[in-house]
């Protein structure tokens, strides 16, 4: 028996006035699958993404029996009578959804009484797309708490450092013996380079952010210029450009940082392959719609890809690269993730990372107007 056999409804369908469909239309701007339920279980109202999900259109979905739509129908049953008896606020659990044309969806279903007796709302996460949330909320939270680690670390080590510099040159004033004063050099010079690290770390909270009009594929072509002077041979910049992608406000200088930062690591990464001749980054220019990412929804978002053929980043740095002072790269800062990651969230925007031996895709989301 076919999938679309098995999730056809079985019970006769009750028709939905218009006025209901009107009632619940604010459900079909989320992205995630919702369905409200009259008390014996047959649905009243499903939105558009619950209808793009199970591939059947909202008159065949509305009016039938919800729990002939999974697999296990007697959980989705079991959920209602514990509904409508107010056993719960809310009750979660996890269930395959059946469709039309694919294999079962496995999803997370809350199930709670809605305001209206006699109504109960569904809302389905797609495992895949919880994974995601998840993943999103970490990065917000890991950029959080790397700022505010940031800017403490770095004005805690400043006083001392300024007084270790200090110090050193009026020991060097007094000091006769050449042989001594290469110490207090040595000092200075180390104590300098901390300065700039500390300095590059609060770069991104000092610097003022000056909006404008955006051109993203300007900013990609600052780049490109940037990395194909840097390295002329062995490697191959592709574009791969949506040019109807509209300007949007923005501080084009810190999107051309981020950008850069990706894409120098991306060429650093790309060592072996440039020697023999092969290396490749393509920049890639999507327009994204309807797309929920930072825990917002938006109608468009700008999709712009950073992707290599390089050896992948190690795993065991993989969940961390966005983390400061973490480097997968001999002699690197690890630094240059973090101030992209951190731009990008000025825009209200996120940078995310799929990597495997082969390619490597840094994905920049920025909102569009």
């Amino acid at each position: 028996m076919s999938p679309a056999s098995k999730a056809r409804p079985v019970r006769p369908v009750r028709p939905v006035s218009p006025a209901t469909s009107s009632r619940f239309h604010a459900f079909d701007l989320l992205a995630t699958l919702v369905t409200v339920l009259r008390a014996d279980g047959s649905v009243l109202f499903a939105n558009a993404a619950l209808e793009d999900a199970l591939g059947f259109s909202r008159r065949t979905i509305e009016g039938s029996s919800f729990a002939d739509f999974f697999t296990e129908p007697h959980l989705v049953q079991n959920a209602l009578d514990g509904a409508q008896s107010n056993e719960f606020a809310a009750l979660r659990y996890d269930a395959f959804l059946k469709r039309a044309t694919y294999d079962p969806l496995p999803v997370h279903v809350i199930v709670a009484p809605a305001e209206e007796p006699g109504e109960i709302i569904i809302e389905l996460l797609p495992q895949e797309q919880q994974a995601r949330q998840d993943r999103e909320e970490r990065l917000i939270d890991q950029a959080q708490a790397n700022k505010e680690l940031i800017r403490n670390l770095a004005h805690e080590i400043k006083n001392p450092l300024g007084g270790i510099r200090g110090a050193a040159q009026l020991l060097e004033m007094e000091i006769d013996s050449r042989d001594l004063i290469e110490y207090t050099q040595v000092i200075i010079h180390e104590a300098d380079r901390l300065q700039s690290l500390v300095d590059r770390l609060l770069a991104p909270h000092r610097r003022p952010h000056v909006v404008g009009d955006v051109n993203i594929h300007e900013v990609c072509e600052r780049v490109r210029s940037l990395i194909v002077a840097e390295f002329p041979r062995g490697l191959k910049v592709v574009r791969d450009y949506d040019t109807s992608i509209p300007e949007f406000r923005g501080d084009r200088e810190q999107l051309i940082q981020a950008v850069l930062n990706i894409t120098h690591n991306a060429a650093q990464a790309l060592a072996e392959r440039i020697a023999a001749g092969d290396a490749q980054i393509t920049l890639r220019t999507r327009v994204a719609r309807q797309v929920t990412f930072g825990k917002q929804r938006y109608r468009l978002a700008l999709e712009l890809h950073v992707i290599d053929n390089g050896p992948g980043v190690p795993e065991s740095i993989k969940s961390r690269i966005f983390y400061p002072l973490v480097s997968g790269r001999d002699g690197g800062s690890g630094l240059g993730l973090t101030l992209a990651q951190t731009f990008v969230q000025q825009h209200h925007g996120l940078i995310e990372c799929e990597s495997s031996p082969g390619r490597t895709d840094f994905k920049l989301l920025i909102p569009l107007p």
